[in-house]
């Protein structure tokens, strides 16, 4: 099985996880390190609604936690009541969260709908122009 493929399933795995009670909107994904480990996240709703997470930023806290700062793909699925039937591209929040720890040009971002039903895309043509810590003085060590 392809990497890819592993990743689609890793994400379509954890989506009966996500905590979606407000909007129903389950989504999910798999993000791959560049040591080749694999962090899930779920997105989890709250009733104060600012302070849910997105899928894609708890699987990036989860790595960050287990020492991982360096990422080379996301894959990531969603749909209204966990079911998929369409790609669930990332927000404008987790696009510019996922740019802290990669280079753009290579991050590879997977929508998908199944296994096999993938779309695939660079973090840098779903975040043209995009900052990152080489814009900041003293980028972090």
């Amino acid at each position: 099985m392809d990497g890819k493929k592993m990743l689609a399933q890793k994400a379509l795995g954890a989506l009966g996880f996500a905590y979606a009670p407000y909007s129903k909107f389950r989504v999910a994904a798999a993000l791959l390190t560049e040591d080749g480990r694999v962090f899930t996240g779920v997105n989890v709703e709250n009733a104060s609604y600012p302070a849910g997470i997105c899928a894609e930023r708890t699987a990036v806290s989860k790595a960050v936690s287990e020492g991982a700062t360096a990422f080379s793909a996301i894959a990531i699925c969603g749909g209204k009541d966990g079911k998929v039937t369409d790609y669930c591209a990332p927000c404008g929040i987790c696009r510019q969260v996922l740019r802290e720890f990669c280079d753009p040009e290579k991050m590879t971002v997977i929508l998908v709908k199944t296994a096999d039903d993938r779309r695939e895309f660079r973090l840098a043509d779903l975040l043209p122009e995009s900052f990152g810590p080489e814009f900041l003085e003293g980028e972090p060590e």
